[in-house]
């Protein structure tokens, strides 16, 4: 048997949980989670479904062409199908930070993360060693304001040759242009180190700082156009004091930006996550 994952959004109205349940018992599959949440200010439904079923593709096609036919025209459901055993491949984008870079591979190393990494690219030379400790090539395309679009090219070219699913920015630290992120579409993850919409941009620990603050975040979130301003997959905070200075909040905030990507990376992976309005529906 194998795992079949439905994420379905469509107008709310009646029957739509009746009908999708009686859809997956008539082909003999075996729901094993279900969760649903329903969005009243815009009237939308949403569902996340787990179905066990059975293993030969002609199967699975028949089941999603049915499904789309019968139900998708009824209540003008919108339905994206993910085999849990097919595993997505994700490109880590890296700069001069390590410290996310060894999370995100020890955690892929210890079959904790759900995706191949095919490749590693960085726009410095300094992590190649954590790479090759890994064995995990590693591209490094130096990127300059005089050459920036062709540094993309050469980017797009690996990630299109490698069809590659999704990104991972784990502090990159260069911004994408419209071309690329719409490329991949809400399927490029970043970490930010704060607490958005607090502090968006660059050294964001020395406005916080600066500031005062009493409590320093990370945030994990899908790329957009808009700087640090795309849908958020996941957060959390740590709480400083006067007697903390940069150099503590930036040791503290390390600490919690390892755990939020690798916390969104799982989310993404496990296919939990729905987006909606610029924002996110996470189904745990």
């Amino acid at each position: 048997m194998h795992r079949l994952i439905l994420l379905m959004n469509c107008p709310d109205q009646k029957g739509i949980i009746a009908h999708v349940t009686n859809f997956i018992h008539d082909k003999k599959g075996n729901i094993v989670y279900i969760d649903q949440y329903v969005d009243r200010l815009n009237k939308t439904f949403y569902m996340r479904v787990e179905v066990e079923v059975e293993k030969s593709n002609d199967y699975f096609n028949n089941f999603i062409e049915e499904f789309n036919k019968i139900l998708g025209n009824k209540f003008k459901l919108n339905c994206e199908f993910y085999l849990k055993e097919k595993k997505p491949k994700m490109a880590v984008f890296v700069s001069k930070y390590d410290h996310c870079l060894y999370d995100i591979l020890s955690q892929h190393k210890s079959n904790n993360l759900n995706c191949y990494i095919p490749f590693i690219i960085s726009n410095h030379s300094d992590l190649k060693v954590i790479a090759k400790r890994f064995e995990v090539p590693f591209y490094h395309i130096p990127v300059e304001k005089s050459n920036k679009e062709k540094a993309e090219e050469m980017q797009i070219k690996i990630l299109k040759e490698n069809k590659i699913d999704f990104i991972v920015l784990a502090r990159y630290m260069q911004i994408l242009s419209p071309k690329l992120v719409g490329l991949f579409k809400n399927k490029i993850i970043n970490i930010h180190h704060s607490f958005l919409p607090a502090f968006p941009g660059a050294k964001p620990y020395h406005s916080a700082f600066k500031r005062g603050v009493k409590i320093i975040g990370a945030t994990s979130h899908y790329v957009t156009d808009e700087l640090d301003g795309g849908p958020i997959i996941e957060q959390d905070t740590v709480r400083v004091s006067h007697i903390h200075g940069v150099n503590d909040f930036i040791s503290k905030g390390q600490d919690l930006e390892r755990i939020v990507l690798i916390r969104a990376l799982k989310l993404h992976t496990e296919r939990k996550v729905m987006i909606y309005s610029n924002k996110t529906i996470i189904f745990n």
